[in-house]
């Protein structure tokens, strides 16, 4: 067997590695065989020097099979991840839609850390509801009610926290190998049949760029059909907050109102498109433009109203809250950023916009910080929209010992984060830049 020494210098010098030295340098990272110095470096060695498909799906078996994997005897269940956003609350809309189409729908979701929020944070803001079920209890109800959505646990994938925490201290975030590895290992251990993946792309995103977003998009299809898994990749707009709030319990009603039928445009459409893909991948239509038809019928019908509040009350929340918000938590002030100008939204800092909701209290700077599920911001304006002098650009949800804070935001969200036209911008970013399918059976097409 080779040595930890022999496979760093082998990747080092740009060559392929075999499916048993990666496995080997995994398993040896957790009996402590192989030090975090040497793993260290071969992340680095990756990270420089790239893994081919087979090398990437050979990482992905290793940190999946280190864990706990799920099997469902049940069919049609299909999962989605997205790489993460601001005011990206789609999971809450889109589940229950796909849930009402017969989709089974298994959710393991993560707390939100730097800019990007996390969805376990925001359905904690409602009053009891349990996000920390066994795996044998997440099982059950996603074969037996249809849907279920719990933490991130130690139980799936414990080589991907290990290696998550080492990448984070080397400078190897922003390797498309090791992101694939990191999010399909955890995604495959779920047991899902299909996997829809919506891979943000923009400003508030960790993709700033289309090619960077396609080569992660193609790298998750190859890797999930290696799996055996159905695949759907969509590059979505992450230049400005998905739909208008941003903030825990902010989102959370935002996207019971989207459930209603009153939700922002954006959101609304993601949400179908997305369900949609989740439907197709299912089997359960024909074409994918056939499952948002399907989705756009359970809004409609108010059936996806119906499975988000099954949910709740399935995981000990109060299902009062689809009703009466009242019982969320809330921020006893609001202060408003009205426009100095007429004019139009030309840009928005998207990444700044999550950092100010972190300043707030509503996300986490470090992983041991507390939330404040009351504060964040409702935008008034979407980029491109036309305002007038004094109107309402922006609300800040904070608390009375804030103010310091508030007006540092105010300021900033004027002068800094947020850019002004006199014209209307001749094109702003799509909302869905393009959409790829894989499928693991090759007579699928």
């Amino acid at each position: 067997m080779s040595s930890a020494y022999q496979i760093i210098a082998k990747k080092r010098d740009g060559l392929e590695l075999n499916d048993q030295e990666i496995k080997w340098m995994v398993k040896g990272m957790l009996t402590e065989e192989v030090a975090d110095y040497q793993m260290s470096a071969f992340l680095m060695a990756i990270y420089l020097n790239g893994f081919s498909v087979a090398e990437t799906a050979s990482l992905t078996d290793a940190m999946l099979y280190s864990g706990s994997v799920l099997t469902f005897e049940k069919e049609h269940v299909i999962d989605k991840h997205s790489t993460g956003g601001v005011g990206d609350k789609a999971s809450f809309i889109l589940a229950p839609l796909a849930h009402a189409c017969g989709v089974r729908v298994p959710m393991i979701a993560g707390r939100g850390l730097g800019h990007t929020g996390g969805t376990i944070d925001k359905v904690e803001s409602i009053k009891g509801f349990k996000t920390s079920l066994s795996l044998n209890e997440f099982k059950n109800n996603v074969e037996g009610m249809g849907m279920a959505l719990i933490g991130q646990t130690g139980e799936i994938a414990p080589a991907d926290k290990k290696i998550y925490a080492l990448r984070d201290v080397t400078a190897t975030i922003e390797s498309i190998p090791l992101i694939t590895a990191s999010i399909m290992s955890k995604k495959l251990a779920e047991g899902a049949q299909g996997i829809v993946m919506d891979i943000k792309v923009g400003s508030g995103a960790f993709m700033k760029n289309k090619t960077q977003a396609r080569q992660l998009a193609k790298s998750i299809r190859e890797t999930g059909k290696r799996f055996g898994k159905n695949m759907l990749t969509t590059l979505t707009d992450m230049n400005q907050p998905l739909g208008n709030a941003v903030g825990n319990s902010l989102e959370i009603i935002e996207s019971i109102e989207t459930l209603k039928g009153n939700g922002p445009k954006d959101l609304t459409n993601l949400s179908l498109h997305l369900a949609g893909g989740m439907i197709f991948l299912a089997g359960l239509s024909k074409t994918h433009e056939a499952g948002i038809k399907k989705a756009k019928a359970a809004l409609k019908s108010g059936k996806a109203l119906e499975s988000f509040r099954e949910l709740i009350e399935m995981q000990g929340g109060d299902p009062k809250v689809i009703d009466d918000y009242s019982s969320l938590p809330s921020a006893k002030n609001v202060t408003v950023v009205t426009a100095p100008n007429s004019g139009y939204m030309k840009k928005i800092n998207n990444a700044n916009i999550g950092l100010h909701c972190v300043s707030l209290g509503g996300g986490r700077a470090k992983a041991e910080d507390k939330i404040d599920f009351g504060v964040g911001f409702i935008f008034h304006k979407k980029i491109g929209e036309k305002f007038k002098t004094g109107e309402p650009l922006v609300s800040i949800h904070h608390n009375p010992d804030q103010m310091e804070i508030v007006n540092k935001i105010a300021t900033d969200l004027i002068h800094k984060d947020i850019s002004f036209a006199l014209k209307k911008p001749e094109k702003s970013s799509p909302l869905i830049h393009e959409t790829q399918c894989a499928w693991a059976q090759s007579e699928k097409k």
